[in-house]
């Protein structure tokens, strides 16, 4: 079995505010691309195990549910920090986040309560650390947002435990942009007969 821990920035850190921006395509295939190495190096359970922010953790789940089609090994897991987590938000937030939750596999809450301190959200952190085998973020240390405290973390879990940490960053989002831009502007010239 191999668990991945698969985290990064908040929606809003990353300037989105709707599904259909070009960046969320962008994100979404590096997650992709990344995924399929994994499961296409391995036939054992797979568990894709992630929170439930909006931004990088649901567009996780989203790929996720993409792959279980094509990989009956894939297994999709969130784990929330505290209960009633996401009751704060919007009514279309929460629908997103109720129907993500019926999709996956395992749904589970790594505290009995609801907010009181941030000390459950180092026991969240804790809890995923020691139940994954390595950790992808989609993180710019040059960029410091809400996955500081996760990249931190696991730097240092890592410095005494056998823990992976695969980090992409602004350069290599870029990158994948700037290929996909190409990519869509190709498919638009074949389409005019270019």
């Amino acid at each position: 079995m191999h668990r991945i821990w698969v985290s990064g920035y908040r929606s809003y850190e990353l300037n989105v505010f709707k599904d259909d921006d070009p960046k969320v395509t962008v994100i979404k295939s590096v997650l992709q691309q990344e995924l399929h190495q994994r499961l296409d190096a391995s036939d054992d359970e797979f568990w894709l195990i992630t929170g439930p922010q909006l931004g990088t953790e649901q567009w996780a789940l989203e790929c996720g549910l993409a792959l279980k089609k094509d990989y009956h090994q894939l297994k999709l897991s969130m784990m929330l920090p505290f209960t009633e987590f996401g009751q704060q938000w919007n009514e279309a937030n929460q629908v997103k986040l109720a129907q993500l939750r019926e999709q996956v596999d395992f749904v589970a809450s790594t505290s009995d309560h609801p907010y009181q301190s941030p000390q459950q959200l180092r026991n969240y952190q804790r809890f995923m650390l020691t139940h994954t085998d390595e950790c992808l973020l989609i993180y710019d240390p040059d960029h410091p947002g809400k996955p500081k405290y996760d990249y931190q973390a696991v730097k240092k879990y890592g410095e005494r435990n056998d823990y992976r940490l695969r980090v992409i960053d602004f350069d290599e989002l870029q990158e994948a942009a700037t290929e996909w831009e190409e990519r869509e502007r190709e498919k638009k010239m074949s389409e005019h007969g270019y």
